[in-house]
């Protein structure tokens, strides 16, 4: 068989990228690792929020939150927002961090000076002597990262599309138009490839010879802590600190922290540094009033950039029907939707989606040739 779209990579971004593509002819979605979303989609934060990331990445965002707050009907059982919120705070001395997080402000998505008691009020496990000024942003909410990866894979076999796992891409050979895929045990064929394999993007380009995004993986780590004793934090926000990017958002009755991290890797399986952990279990009990008794859980997460800091999404200048979808950096989740959407119009040689069109974001915005004139 000649797949008429084949999608290495079965995280958010490949998923969604199959679902929609799923409607315009045969998809073979293929994972190296033996459960979709195992990588940086399983490891998730799993927050939407609109005034987030760069210009580009806070307008695509803007576009995926129709999706988010109303999918496709039978897509999911459940909603897949909840309400979090949002504090950000600063301490004495460092006010003007929060100057940029409040000018993100929107007449949709609002961002409020807050009094620091009220702040305090809300996060009572705030030190007091750590806020000096706080800022909130309401319409931040939870994302079930689960059910939505879940449900794009369920959309793409219903769609008749194949799911393959434990399939490694090792080879790529291009003949007569038809892309020839060595993944785990299998050889496939299809007519065009698309590279959502996260981290791994540069390593597909180059297998099937295009010339590298410049792709950084960066780990990022994260815990998980107790609660004080007897406090109820379900209804908390998350919280950012804005003097070095750590944050602290409630997860299961705990709290999952991060010091925000963005150490460069190669491609791995990442894993927590324990000199990592210490450090921000250390400061944690230093800005908060969380008594770090235990840590249940560490993990760590990667996040792929190129220089930018931008999506990465279109044609290889170079390489025929091969499609780039990749450098979703930490808002992955939160652009999927609507940049499977543009995947899927790029593949079908039409023009972008009418919302992309009206906001400028044009297949050469998002393409791997605006890279190279910057380097230019």
């Amino acid at each position: 068989m000649i797949y008429d779209f084949v999608v290495i990579g079965a995280g958010m971004a490949g998923a969604s990228a199959a679902y929609e593509l799923s409607t315009q002819g045969s998809v073979l979605l293929l994972e190296a690792e033996s459960q979709a979303g195992y990588h940086s989609t399983g490891r998730s934060a799993a927050l939407f929020t609109r005034n987030y990331g760069t210009a580009m990445v806070r307008e695509i965002n803007g576009l995926s939150s129709g999706f988010f707050t109303a999918p496709p009907d039978g897509f999911c059982e459940h909603p897949l927002l909840t309400p979090r919120g949002a504090l950000a705070v600063a301490p004495q001395g460092e006010e003007g961090l929060l100057d940029p997080v409040l000018a993100a402000s929107t007449p949709a998505n609002t961002v409020v000076e807050l009094s620091v008691a009220d702040a305090l009020e809300m996060v009572p496990i705030l030190r007091a002597d750590q806020v000096a000024r706080a800022v909130y942003e309401e319409s931040v909410t939870d994302i079930e990262v689960a059910m939505m990866l879940q449900s794009y894979l369920k959309g793409v076999k219903r769609r008749g599309g194949v799911v393959e796992t434990r399939a490694p891409v090792t080879a790529l050979k291009r003949e007569a138009d038809v892309w020839e895929i060595t993944a785990g045990r299998n050889t496939h064929r299809g007519k065009t490839l698309i590279n959502a394999a996260g981290a791994w993007a540069d390593q597909i380009g180059a297998m099937a010879g295009a010339e590298a995004i410049g792709l950084v993986a960066k780990r990022r780590t994260a815990i998980i802590l107790d609660a004080p004793q007897g406090m109820d934090v379900a209804q908390f926000p998350c919280v950012d600190f804005a003097t070095n990017d750590a944050y602290l958002k409630p997860e299961a009755g705990k709290f999952m922290a991060s010091p925000g991290d963005a150490t460069p890797v190669a491609p791995q399986d990442v894993q927590p540094d324990e000199m990592d952990v210490a450090i921000l279990a250390d400061w944690i009990e230093r800005h908060t009033l969380i008594p770090v008794r235990r840590i249940s859980h560490s993990w760590a997460g990667l996040r792929s950039f190129v220089p930018d800091e931008g999506p990465v999404v279109g044609r290889d200048g170079q390489v025929p029907d091969f499609i780039w979808h990749a450098g979703q950096g930490g808002y992955g989740i939160m652009m999927a939707p609507s940049l499977a959407r543009a995947v899927a119009a790029i593949c079908a040689d039409g023009p972008m989606p009418e919302d992309f069109v009206k906001c400028g974001l044009t297949q050469d915005i998002l393409g791997p040739e605006r890279l190279n004139r910057v380097k230019d």
